[in-house]
This record gives C-alpha cells, sequence and structure tokens, in this order.
C-alpha cells in the first residue's frame, strides 16, 4: 500500500492481512473441495454438477489469486506453507467421502454459505474505511452468492427440499 493510501486507511491493516489470509487459506481449500469433487463425481446430473463445479474451482483459484494481490498491496505476506490452510481456515475443507452428486453439492452448498459469511464479514470490515479492499471482497461476495443460487437450484432439480432451519 502506498503512502498516501497508508495515511488515508481506516482500518487495522495487520488485523486486515490476518483476515484476509484466512479468506485466502479457505479459497485454497475450496478450490480443491471443487476440483475434487468434479473428479470424483457420480449420479444424477453428473455432466451437469461436474461442468459447474469445475467453473467454481476456477473461480475460487481467481479469488485465490485476487487476495494473494491484495495481501501483497496491503505489506502482508500470503500464507507460504498450504499445511496452514486448514489451521487458518474457519470455512472447513469437507473431504468428498461421499461421491453422489447430491452429497457433493449439498457440501458445497454448505461451503458457499460460509464463504458468504466471510466476505460479507469483510465488506462490513472496509467499507468507508479501504475501498481497494471492500471492491474485491464485494466482487467475490458476489460470486459466492452466486455459487450459492447454483448449488440451491441443482438440488431444486434433484427434487431435494431443504429445512428452513438449514438455510441459516
Amino acid at each position: 500500500m502506498g503512502e498516501m493510501a497508508r495515511r488515508i486507511s481506516k482500518t487495522d491493516v495487520g488485523e486486515l492481512i490476518k483476515v484476509l489470509n484466512e479468506a485466502y487459506a479457505e479459497e485454497w481449500l475450496a478450490y480443491y473441495q471443487y476440483f475434487l469433487g468434479a473428479k470424483l463425481a457420480v449420479g444424477p446430473m453428473r455432466p451437469n454438477v461436474v461442468e459447474e463445479f469445475e467453473e467454481h474451482a476456477r473461480q475460487e483459484y481467481e479469488h485465490a489469486d485476487m487476495l494473494a494481490d491484495r495481501i501483497i498491496e496491503l505489506g502482508g505476506t500470503p500464507v507460504l506453507n498450504p499445511d496452514d490452510f486448514s489451521k487458518l481456515a474457519k470455512c472447513k475443507y469437507e473431504p468428498p467421502l461421499n461421491e453422489d452428486t447430491l452429497s457433493l453439492v449439498k457440501q458445497n452448498l454448505d461451503s458457499e454459505r460460509c464463504a458468504i459469511g466471510r466476505y460479507q464479514g469483510i465488506c462490513d470490515l472496509t467499507f468507508g474505511k479501504d475501498y481497494q479492499t471492500f471492491k474485491v471482497a464485494a466482487h467475490i461476495l458476489k460470486e459466492e452468492i452466486e455459487h450459492e443460487q447454483e448449488m440451491e437450484d441443482f438440488l431444486k432439480d434433484m427434487n431435494v427440499s431443504e429445512k428452513k432451519s438449514d438455510r441459516i
């Protein structure tokens, strides 16, 4: 972050870098969850689910790239050791132990909901205080919201209904 940007920032940059690194770790885990899910998926709507998972994996990778750039711009260092991803992540990686498309979609829906909370939190933290980080987080939040909707649509297409309490 340049000198003027540091002077006008109204955020605790150290805390912000910490939060961004947690999100960065979560994006790598989300990438892997979608990547592996696309490889292992079996069952109803498999071609559609695989195509969507592959697209989401690419987007999660792009999110990690955007976060790494922003962490560096703020004067931090992205998480250096992949072993630390699971330690830092609040949104956890779920191994695809059940490879059927329904289980994978539900698993990814839970992950997307966690990601939505993460990026809403970053937007709340940076709104009016750090425009560039807010812009990055808002972009990612928009895509995570789209991912949630796509997973919900798959459940509807598979004729699976969720209980209201599961939506929180």
